[in-house]
């Protein structure tokens, strides 16, 4: 049995692709193996000319609660260092379509750092988030105390972080963590319906904006802002932008092709 599924047509619709992570017996905790598979998945989405949006989700219980700590606990430094784990999130991380993470049930540790790595995050609500590192000794080691305090600021940031308590979701989405919350339900159609507004969208335009969110993270706000303006003006070099321009002039209904 795959640890991770992948559907490419969700729901029928040619532009939207599943991937469920799918190891319900330990909360779909995470490992190299699901981490392999779903960079497998990723790279194949990518090269997909047909697919614009990926939905990243677990089950009712779980999205990913954690790391697998059985392989951890026996774990050294210099394993640790050696490991292709760091690797793997990285390649994960490099995916260039929006990707939203629907989150049912607990998304701990490196379920959280999974969910955060996507564009945005919508929350079922009885989902928990947290990353609760501390509690066994270590701390986050793939993005919990950077992505984490960039989502909640560093005074609460630091206070779960210390605690290792876990946050509800109306909570987290008054802290900026999560993008919208809704009854846990209806995630997976609200999920959809989300999807289907941003394939409905310019791929390329979508494609340079996005980069130039992530950069935003990275740079001085003068740096970031040239590099906004640069894919501003590549985003006219497209026959989407010239579609999208004269389809609003003459009210009628645009039709991308990601070009």
């Amino acid at each position: 049995m795959s640890n991770v599924e992948c559907t490419p047509n969700f729901r029928d619709h040619g532009h939207i692709a599943l991937i469920k992570l799918n190891r319900p017996k330990v909360l779909n905790a995470i490992n190299n193996e699901v981490l392999k598979e779903l960079r497998d998945h990723l790279r194949l989405l990518d090269d997909d000319k047909t697919n614009r949006v990926v939905i990243l989700t677990g089950d009712d219980r779980a999205f990913a609660a954690g790391a697998d700590l059985q392989a951890l606990s026996k774990a050294t430094a210099v394993e640790q260092i050696l490991d292709e784990r760091a690797r793997l999130w990285k390649e994960i991380s490099l995916f260039s379509k929006p990707i939203i993470a629907a989150v049912n049930g607990f998304a701990l540790g490196g379920g959280c750092e999974l969910a955060m790595s996507c564009d945005f995050i919508i929350a079922g609500d009885k989902a928990k988030f947290g990353q609760p590192e501390i509690k066994v000794g270590i701390m986050p080691g793939a993005g919990g105390t950077q992505r984490f305090t960039r989502a909640l600021g560093q005074s609460k940031a630091m206070m779960y972080l210390m605690t290792g308590e876990m946050i509800e979701a109306y909570d987290a989405e008054r802290f900026g963590l999560v993008a919208k919350v809704v009854p846990a339900k209806t995630l997976m159609q609200e999920s959809f319906e989300m999807a289907k507004l941003i394939a409905e969208k310019a791929p390329i335009s979508m494609r340079l904006m996005r980069e130039a969110v992530q950069k935003s993270f990275e740079m001085p706000l003068k740096d970031g802002l040239d590099f906004e303006r640069r894919n501003f003006y590549l985003t006219f070099s497209s026959e989407d932008a010239t579609e999208g321009m004269n389809a609003f002039l003459e009210k009628r209904t645009p039709e991308y092709k990601g070009q």
